[in-house]
């Protein structure tokens, strides 16, 4: 009765799976494994894609960077609230939470007015007669918007893997003779792995697959695999080869999701005390 009721209860969940995840990834599959004209069986599209090799790694790079900056900003402001009364910490997570509230595209754009030529900083700048400085239209713009829209995804899972590490084990080490940095070194970070691990997950995800931040804040030289293909559905008309493009970055995707997962443990482990 109990194995009925939880088919049951599943039901809801497969289908969406089924609808919304698995189809059109058969679908992008077909896309990517046929040939544009004939629609038959190909893999052309699979042995064009090393003419976007670069622009693949250009991305990575960008992600992975974006991602370190976030675990620097994020697992500070993890563990002060972590280390608040109950009470302050509902309101820092409520404050960590409410840019995500607000429109991906109005977060961007509002980056745009800021570092532009004639934004608000450059306006700034030249009350003191520094400037135009150029800040738009660069890569360091584009890590920049991906840094600011993606630090809660870095946030919130440090932070619930910090607030569960066990006092008794901070105050058995102080007993043990470690100062705070040893604490932090032995005990605290070591425990926080997992946090650390899903929070480079959650921020490199996003972000090696975006394209609408580094069209508004990057520019010729800040091409981004999203970019690509976005322009091959929408310009080049080819959406063969978009799909191709999609499968490798879902490909990536996974394996990255996978070995961070291996490496991570689970939440109840929490780490290695080293």
């Amino acid at each position: 009765m109990r194995k009925n009721n939880a088919v049951l209860l599943s039901t809801p969940y497969i289908l969406w799976m089924l609808a919304f995840t698995l189809i059109p990834l058969g679908v992008v599959g077909y896309y990517a494994l046929t040939d544009p004209n004939t629609g038959a069986f190909s893999l052309v599209n699979i042995r064009e894609l090393g003419t976007y090799l670069p622009v693949l790694w250009q991305s990575v790079w960008y992600s992975l960077v974006s991602a370190f900056i976030c675990l620097l900003l994020g697992y500070p402001v993890a563990y002060y609230i972590a280390h608040r009364s109950a009470t302050t910490q509902k309101f820092l997570y409520m404050l960590v939470m409410l840019p995500m509230c607000m429109s991906f595209l109005l977060r961007t754009l509002a980056w745009v007015g800021l570092l532009q030529d004639t934004g608000i900083i450059n306006n700034l700048l030249g009350l003191i007669g520094i400037g135009p400085v150029p800040m738009i239209r660069t890569s360091g713009a584009v890590i920049l918007g991906m840094v600011y829209n993606y630090l809660p995804y870095m946030i919130l899972p440090l932070y619930s893997t910090i607030v569960k590490i066990d006092n008794r084990l901070i105050e058995a080490a102080e007993d043990l003779g470690c100062n705070t940095l040893q604490v932090f070194r032995k005990v605290v970070f070591p425990l926080s792995m997992p946090g650390i691990l899903t929070g480079i997950t959650m921020v490199f995800v996003p972000a090696v697959s975006t394209f609408y931040i580094s069209q508004k804040l990057g520019g010729p030289d800040t091409l981004l695999i999203g970019d690509v293909i976005e322009r091959q559905f929408k310009q080049a008309q080819n959406p063969n080869m978009g799909a191709a493009l999609s499968l490798v970055l879902m490909i990536l995707v996974f394996i990255c999701t996978g070995i961070m997962n291996r490496a991570g443990g689970n939440d109840e482990e929490g780490g290695v005390i080293v």
